[in-house]
């Protein structure tokens, strides 16, 4: 894509979600256009394409096939990720995929492979990455203001779903640590940033379904930093996490799922001293969206590490699950 400055783009799918997240950051971004969305029913990408004026198109690959696609975003069920995400790359295309990116560590290596054999951006869709809260926690880290960073705690968690959901579904993916374990297992090297690795876990099987309703991990880092992680839809909604340090703590409350207009509050605990700081509304996504943009259109040395990086945090974040999953006791 020599001298391309906007970045082309396609959806494949029309899921709940990236209607309310993703897809109107990708309106919203100037560095990229929204090309066409694809369902495999017509009058389903007929209605998405109409609310985000592009173009429907009837099946995937149908879409794959265009010329005027640079890269894909892809909100299938967890399941279909791997497939859709692997051909999307085979056809040139860079790809945001959402999370969880694959189910198993075998299927991240092999799309982390494609994607750096065709120099193609492959990331997977967390945006509270992007959030400037994290980058505000980041610096007090880093200017000491709890001291030596000793631990970090986490959980993601709601209520249980409609019964229909496709997250109790284990044929698609389905599951509460691929749906929410996946955000505190990637604040863990978030925030840990040494290798990670899976001390013990636990996860609670729904015996009809086949589905894990909830679950915890102990994770560390070599210098014996700690990670304790917990998820599941089976709980009031739970969504922080906290720092602690060898002279305090930071705590986010809406850590992962802060919407657009929201201040976040970060609390900086000392002793007996408790500080609240009132932080700056963000928009996550659009953050996601415009990085990706960027690193996607960058043609220099620096933009093919920031695509190689992107994929070998994606493989990363596999394995560290797929290791959750094996060290599991059941619930």
């Amino acid at each position: 894509m020599p001298g391309t400055r906007v970045l082309r783009f396609g959806v494949l799918g029309c899921a709940t979600i990236a209607q309310r997240t993703t897809l109107p950051a990708l309106v919203a971004e100037p560095l990229v256009r929204l090309v066409a969305v694809a369902s495999r029913d017509g009058d389903k990408a007929a209605a998405v394409a109409a609310r985000f004026d592009c173009l429907p198109v009837t099946g995937y690959q149908q879409l794959l096939a265009r010329d005027d696609v640079d890269a894909v975003y892809v909100p299938l069920p967890p399941a279909l990720h791997a497939e859709w995400a692997g051909r999307a790359l085979a056809a040139g295309k860079h790809v945001l995929v959402e999370k969880p990116a694959v189910t198993t560590a075998g299927q991240a290596a092999d799309l982390v492979a494609a994607a750096r054999a065709g120099d193609r951006l492959l990331m997977e869709n967390f945006g509270f990455l992007h959030h400037s809260q994290h980058a505000a926690v980041r610096q007090l880290i880093e200017q000491g203001a709890i001291g030596e960073p000793r631990a970090v705690v986490a959980e993601f968690a709601f209520p249980p779903l409609p019964g229909t959901d496709i997250r109790y579904r284990a044929d698609l993916g389905g599951g509460a640590l691929l749906d929410a374990g996946v955000y505190p297992v990637r604040a863990s090297t978030l925030y840990l940033q040494d290798e990670v690795r899976v001390i013990g876990a636990v996860l609670r099987p729904d015996p009809i379904r086949g589905v894990d309703l909830s679950g915890a991990a102990l994770v560390s880092a070599p210098d014996g930093r700690t990670g304790q992680l917990t998820f599941g839809f089976d709980r009031s909604y739970q969504c922080f996490l906290t720092v602690r340090g060898s002279e305090g703590t930071l705590t986010l409350d809406r850590a992962f799922s802060a919407p657009p207009t929201l201040r976040p509050v970060l609390r900086l605990q000392r002793q007996d001293q408790l500080e609240e700081r009132t932080l700056p509304a963000d928009h996550q996504f659009a953050r996601l969206v415009a990085s990706f943009a960027a690193i996607a259109l960058d043609r220099s040395g620096a933009g093919v590490a920031a695509r190689n990086a992107a994929g070998a945090e994606l493989l990363q974040q596999a394995v560290l699950v797929a290791a959750v999953r094996a060290a599991a006791l059941p619930g």
